[in-house]
Formats: C-alpha cells, structure tokens, sequence
C-alpha cells in the first residue's frame, strides 16, 4: 500500500504545470522587469478632492483603488464618469471647484466602464474592490450619448441628454512600435498580440468593430474580436483606459485600439507609449453626454455640474487631450 500511495504521489508531481516544478522562478525571487511606476495611480494623488487625508497607504500593483476618487463619507457632488477621461477630472474639479468654492474637497468620482457603472446604480450604488464595499448613489452619469438616452428612457437618469465633447479612436502600442504595427488591418495578423476592450460593458468596443468593419469588413472584426479572443492572441479587458497601457508596458501585447485622447494622456505622463492614428475613413467618433440621476441627492450641484461640462474652461481642459466640443448641427457622428 506504501509503495501504490508513493507511486500516486509522484505520478501527480510530474503531472504538476512546468512552473510548479521549479522552471518558473527557480527557487529564487526576482525583481519585476518593469518599472513599477507603470502602475496606476499615475497622477500621484492629484484625482482626489480629499483636503484631509489622513494616513496615505498607497502601494501600486498592490492596494491602489484608481478608479475611485475622493472622500465619499459625505459627499456634496457624486459623479459617475465613463472612464474615458478619468485623467481629465483632476483639472476638471479644480476648475469647477474655482467657479463654485463652497464644493472644495467635497467632490467624489468614478471611472470605471460606463456600463459597470450601471450596474453599480442597479445595486443601489453598492461596489466592492477587494476586502472594501460602499454605497455612494450618483448624482450625475457620463458616458456616450446613447447609453444617456437609453437609461433617461428607462427612468434611471432625468432628461435631456446634455451631449458636451467628441474623441476618436487610436491604435496604442509601445514605444517605438516593435511589432510594426500600421494600421488596424494588422491587428488581424496571427502574430499580433491584442488587448481589446470587453463588448459585455466598454462602450468603446461598439465603436471599435464598426471601425474594424470600415477597415477590413466582416472578417476582420471576426478575427480581432472572435478567432484570436479564442486562440488567446487578444485579451479582453475589463477597465481599457488602464489595462491595455499596462498590457502594452509589460510586454505582454503589441497594439490595441483605445480612444486617441488615452493615448495622448500616457504620452504626455512620460510613459514609453505611442499611437497610431486611424484615418477618418476608417475611424468612429463618440460622442459623450451626460444627464442628472434619477433622486439625485444633490440636485443643485448636480445642475451646475452639468452646466458647466460645457463652459469655454471645461473645453479647454478637454481639447488638451485631444477632445473636440460637441457641435450639434454635425450628423455625420457616431455616438
């Protein structure tokens, strides 16, 4: 019986994954092969309207709640921002805050995904990150023009729709761009590893496939967002405006399609990122939009929020980027 339980043991330890026998690590830790710099909080505590902070326990890669801004005990403005822009909102506050002081260091954002944002209002504005749940209900929500209209359709948010800004689409990758990539046609080549926004809840994936259709037809958008998701060449991401740069930082993909103004935030932060631009036949342009939550609890900072998204100081601090106010009479948009 000795013998029979000793041979199960080692048939099981030499069925064992390679890394688990010693090929990975080899007995010895090392140190990561990327600067840790690369991971977010990029903007060193600059997208928290807290004045008091207390104690600061920020560790990158490890306990860094970056898409969760402020202090939320108790709040006077609670917004909930499609991520797109989530490096914008720091200059964003600040200038709103400048205009109406009686807001200063009461503010609270979001940014993630704008549809897990609606899922957090289904919730009752009930989120968990890790060990950490709270409740924090919106007082205003941003995202594309036709998830607004959709949710004011549902009695969720409270009309009009207040459409404010535009942005295109942009190819990211590293810089210097290792994998040759020039334009979105390579992003169906086999050896091109992607990192493509999640359909299930990024608004950005909707434009995206209608730009792979423009570029390469059906089949493209098959291969980059069906045959490749299969095989493994493309990962989907859950939160893109901060996973695909780290995917692209790590080495651990060579492209992925985000919105142009992303690509310009990790440029302008020094990070080694590049873009592509995709020409306006191919591209889609969003168009972003906001609207007052249904039982909003702060009704008016909600309504001067709103009012001043689309003030000559929002636009400035949006076209830094690369955004471009919203003009009503164009039709030619996507949104």
């Amino acid at each position: 019986m000795r013998k029979l339980l000793c041979g199960m043991v080692l048939s099981c330890v030499l069925a064992l994954p390679a890394f688990a026998q010693g090929e990975g690590w080899q007995g010895k830790a090392e140190p990561p092969h990327y600067a840790g710099q690369i991971f977010p909080p990029w903007q060193h505590g600059e997208n928290n309207d807290a004045v008091k902070r207390g104690f600061e326990f920020t560790v990158p890669e490890a306990d860094a709640l970056a898409d969760f801004h402020g202090d939320v005990t108790n709040p006077k403005l609670v917004l909930y921002v499609g991520g797109n822009y989530f490096f914008a909102m720091s200059p964003l506050v600040k200038a709103f805050e400048a205009k109406h002081p009686e807001y200063k260091g009461r503010v609270y954002w979001e940014t993630i995904p704008p549809g897990l944002l609606v899922k957090q209002m289904d919730a009752g504005g009930t989120v968990t990150s890790g060990n950490m749940t709270w409740t924090v209900k919106p007082d205003v929500y941003f995202a594309g023009l036709k998830k607004v209209q959709e949710l004011i359709g549902k009695g969720t948010l409270v009309g009009p729709a207040l459409p404010y800004v535009t942005n295109t689409l942009a190819i990211m990758v590293p810089k210097g761009n290792p994998a040759h990539v020039k334009g979105l046609a390579d992003l169906g080549k086999p050896g091109i590893r992607l990192a493509m926004p999640n359909p299930a809840f990024e608004g950005i994936a909707r434009q995206i496939q209608m730009s792979l259709v423009k570029a390469g037809g059906e089949a493209l958008r098959t291969e980059v967002y069906e045959t490749k998701v299969k095989d493994g060449s493309t990962i989907l991401t859950h939160i893109h405006h901060r996973q695909t740069p780290l995917f692209l930082l790590q080495g651990l993909a060579d492209a992925g399609v985000t919105w142009q103004s992303e690509a310009m935030f990790q440029e302008q932060a020094g990070h080694p990122i590049a873009h592509i631009d995709i020409p306006p036949d191919q591209n889609t342009t969003a168009i972003y939009a906001g609207a007052m939550a249904k039982d909003a609890a702060h009704q008016k900072a909600a309504k001067a929020w709103l009012a001043f998204i689309v003030s000559p100081a929002s636009l400035a601090i949006f076209e830094r980027y690369g955004f471009k106010p919203y003009i009503k009479q164009d039709k030619t948009k996507a949104d």
